[in-house]
């Protein structure tokens, strides 16, 4: 067979090997570039879990990342008020890194994060960047970043038996309730809430108190429509502290 453009037919044929892999599921350490350091995250996040020995562990992306606590990035300002009204009386791990995809958490849980941990509660927010295609990623389906999820679980109840699992269903993103990225969202949301309800982990939700009433995201939530304002995180403070003190 003579091809007109080979290096066309060979991406395209790279293309279809890679979607029929889950790449959700694969461990691999950083992936993009953002505001940090990923590799300095990753050592201190392994040197503060000594030293905090958490009753809490925070897993997840930027979202999570840019809240507050240990380890801390000295370049963003978190939301304080929030956090110190849900977790001030416990010692909490973050290990939210900005950017990061399912198969990034699955990486740094290999390679030490939370060995020699007993937390009483682990929670994970994770699987939103998974929808965004980029050079070094390619977006992934909602079953793909479920499976993703469901190795992170594997890892966290291997490494942390006694601890309560809290799933944070994935938070909304793009202005408008009609962006294509909402109904994909709400598809990994339902398998999420799946998984919880087999594992009989907690379900988190707090979708609908993070919108307006037209179902949009407001610019005072989330100002670039994906990241939390102060006023994002209080919701997600409320929705953990009864959970926490339990």
């Amino acid at each position: 067979m003579i091809f007109d453009n080979p290096s066309s037919e060979v991406k395209t044929l790279k293309n279809k090997r890679e979607s029929a892999v889950n790449t959700a599921t694969i461990p691999v350490p950083k992936l993009e570039e953002d505001c940090y350091d990923w590799w300095e995250r990753h050592e201190e996040a392994l040197r503060k879990q000594v030293e905090i020995n958490p009753e809490i562990v925070l897993i997840g992306d930027s979202i999570t990342h840019f809240w507050g606590g240990e380890p801390r990035t000295e370049s963003i300002q978190g939301a304080p008020e929030a956090w110190n009204s849900v977790f001030s009386s416990y010692r909490v791990l973050n290990l939210g890194f900005g950017w990061d995809r399912t198969q990034n958490v699955l990486w740094r849980l290999d390679h030490g994060e939370m060995n020699g941990l007993t937390p009483r509660t682990v929670v994970i927010l994770i699987g939103t960047n998974n929808t965004s295609e980029t050079v070094n990623a390619r977006a992934n389906r909602p079953e793909e970043i479920a499976e993703g999820l469901r190795a992170i679980c594997d890892r966290v109840e291997a490494l942390a038996p006694q601890a309560n699992i809290i799933i944070m269903a994935v938070f909304p993103r793009e202005q408008h309730p009609d962006h294509p990225r909402r109904k994909r969202i709400a598809e990994m949301n339902a398998l999420y809430a799946e998984l919880a309800e087999e594992r009989r982990y907690a379900f988190v939700d707090i979708g609908p108190q993070l919108l307006e009433s037209d179902g949009t995201l407001s610019e005072q939530t989330a100002p670039d429509f994906c990241h939390l304002t102060e006023r994002g995180y209080r919701c997600w403070a409320n929705a953990l502290r009864p959970l926490l003190r339990r």
